[in-house]
């Protein structure tokens, strides 16, 4: 018998208010994400060295790959827990973050033990010069510690998602990346931190958000009325569903950063000018990608109800009314990284060389968003409705276009055939993954016989 939550989730109907409702403090949120990062680069810029603001880039996808090869923390959590509670069944809504905390926890303390061979393998893979390198070194040997924090909130941003709890997201999110800017300017430029104030900034940070969205998640379980005994937490038939889920959603985020290690390395092997400019670029394009990502953890939470309620009319009115959302604020960002990206480029780095090669490839971060935003609310619809065997299988395949271009452009135009390789990964994941939209929409919605 399951125990039904307070809250009849059931029977929702899906509109602009509830849709927005989720898509705009989570866009708010997420908005600080890639800003940690822009002023991560912003201030160690003003020092006017380009190795170290290829080397804090550097950092930032290492951590990038490192949480993101864990987003089932995130992703399995959210589908799992809107369809849980679009069921109305209380005892999984607990379990489900039980089981997800205990995954972090363990795989966040593994990390750290590892960090030795990690960082070896990844700088060898990136490649960068001697100085970034060791810049580098120094800011991940510190914020590798926050490693078991980091991957709790990412535990816990899924279930609050998946809750249709926006407005709690929000708040620790916000508190997690005001948090690490304040703390960067302040360690960096007044106190003459470097490097290594950047890391300390993002240790602190992320530990705090834990602790907070802990507290928050205890008292919000207790509103709800969902609750489950500690054994669940260890049930090895209601962990092997989350496991499955977990081992291809591992998969597809290993194939997402090997593109985007791939071409972090390529940078660096152009200098440390070309890796700096990228890794400009990439900071905004980040930016873009998580306010898009507001919609489509809209679309994971409502589509993910509607799955768990058995709502076909809730499911297609959430795709439809995300998409468009997301297709509108793609275009607007795209204009505004076209005509604002000059100014923005100027204030983030003193070097003119930078500067002018970041400006030479500012139009493929201004199409992006264009490009891109097909393939995250297809993440998001997917991710929802937990068909993530579809989403490991797509996302290797998208690889294949993305080398072969690469392969045939980057020898006569450079970096500028990089960046085209990478839009075209871009196109390849959302064509292969619409493919499969029939047959999510024929496994959540049988036919009555």
């Amino acid at each position: 018998m399951h125990e039904h939550v307070k809250a009849h989730a059931a029977g929702e109907t899906v509109t602009h208010a509830s849709l927005l409702k989720i898509a705009v403090p989570i866009t708010l949120s997420n908005a600080t994400v890639p800003l940690i990062g822009y002023v991560d680069t912003a201030v160690i810029g003003q020092l006017g060295q380009a190795h170290l603001i290829g080397a804090v880039g550097i950092g930032g996808v290492i951590f990038s790959v490192l949480y993101w090869t864990f987003s089932f923390l995130r992703m399995g959590t959210t589908g799992l827990t809107a369809q849980a509670y679009g069921a109305r069944d209380g005892r999984e809504i607990a379990g489900h973050l039980l089981r997800a905390l205990g995954v972090a926890v363990f795989f966040g303390v593994v990390l750290v033990i590892l960090q030795g061979p990690i960082a070896k393998t990844a700088f060898w893979l990136i490649g960068p010069s001697r100085e970034a390198e060791a810049a580098a070194q120094t800011y991940f040997s510190i914020r590798i510690w926050a490693a078991p924090a980091g991957l709790v909130n990412f535990a816990l941003l899924g279930w609050y998602i998946g809750l249709g709890r926006a407005g709690v997201a929000f708040v620790v999110q916000l508190v997690i990346n005001v948090l690490n800017m304040a703390l960067a300017m302040l360690f960096v430029l007044w106190l003459g931190g470097g490097v290594a104030g950047v890391g300390y900034a993002a240790l602190i940070a992320e530990c705090a958000g834990a602790v907070l969205g802990l507290v928050i998640a205890l008292r919000i379980a207790r509103e709800m009325g969902a609750s489950a005994p500690l054994a669940d937490g260890l049930d090895w038939l209601k962990m092997k569903r989350s496991l499955g889920i977990n081992a291809d959603l591992t998969v597809r985020a290993v194939g997402h950063y090997s593109a985007i290690m791939f071409f972090t390395a390529q940078g660096a092997a152009g200098g440390d000018v070309i890796l700096a400019a990228n890794a400009i670029l990439m900071t905004l394009i980040n930016i873009m990608v998580y306010l898009l990502d507001g919609f489509a953890f809209a679309a994971e939470s409502l589509v993910g109800r509607a799955v768990g309620a058995r709502d076909k009319r809730s499911f297609w009115r959430a795709v439809l009314l995300s998409t468009e959302w997301a297709g509108v604020l793609a275009v607007l960002i795209g204009g505004g990284l076209w005509f604002a990206g000059p100014a923005i480029i100027e204030l983030t780095a003193k070097s003119a060389e930078v500067q002018q090669a970041a400006g030479t490839y500012l139009m493929w971060a201004a199409i992006a968003p264009m490009l891109g935003v097909w393939c995250f609310q297809l993440d998001g619809i997917f991710t929802g409705a937990t068909r993530t065997r579809d989403m490991r299988n797509t996302m290797v395949l998208s690889l294949i276009p993305f080398f072969a271009v690469w392969c045939l452009l980057a020898p006569h135009f450079g970096n500028h055939g990089l960046w085209a390789a990478f839009m075209v990964f871009y196109v390849a994941r959302a064509s292969s993954l619409l493919a499969f939209m029939p047959a999510l929409v024929r496994a959540s919605f049988p036919e009555k016989v």
